[in-house]
């Protein structure tokens, strides 16, 4: 029984670490590593994480210095950046990439909070459906007449007291992505 639980709670929280990596790759107004995290270049014929051939820096508030290792890979990176749909032009000075990040359009603003909404709402179906698992574990266990209908109600108890807490941790997550994406 504490083994369903466990694993319930573990996956609980890959579910809260996916949701985050998600929310750092939704662009802000400010200057983020991360949002380069899911850009893959073409590099000896094999797509290949941005952060894998050039070291990302951000020197400043609104931008974002990109120095391959390789010279060969400023274009590659270029297209890579322009094609993405993070929205940004990169300017190419030969020897690196330099990406301003215009403050955004109230517009644009109110599309992140959507798609930051989005998300969540997938991470709480998807906190939902391990609990559902969980349960229907617990019930396999008191049918199989390992643990008593005793035990079976405190592990179900405790498994939504879980849940309860992940769903509020995603909801103080998206509530706090959707300040960050609306401040100016």
């Amino acid at each position: 029984m504490e083994q369903i639980l466990n694993n319930c709670e573990d996956r609980m929280k890959k579910t809260l670490a996916a949701l985050n990596a998600d929310y750092q790759a939704i662009r802000t107004g400010r200057a983020s590593a991360a949002l380069f995290d899911k850009i893959k270049v073409e590099y000896y014929g094999t797509p290949t994480p941005l952060a894998q051939v050039a070291s990302i820096s951000t020197p400043e508030a609104r931008l974002v210095v990109i120095q391959p290792w390789d010279k060969t890979l400023l274009s590659p990176i270029e297209k890579a950046i322009q094609k993405s749909e993070l929205g940004l032009n990169p300017s190419n000075d030969g020897k690196l990439l330099r990406i301003a990040f215009p403050p955004l359009t109230e517009a644009r603003r109110k599309e992140l909070a959507k798609q930051a909404k989005g998300i969540s709402e997938q991470s709480k179906v998807a906190v939902r459906n391990i609990r559902r698992d969980g349960m229907e574990e617990i019930k396999r266990l008191q049918k199989s007449g390992d643990i008593s209908e005793d035990q079976q109600k405190d592990a179900e108890t405790r498994l939504q007291k879980m849940t309860d807490n992940y769903i509020a941790k995603v909801a103080d997550a998206a509530a706090a992505k959707e300040k960050e994406i609306m401040e100016i």
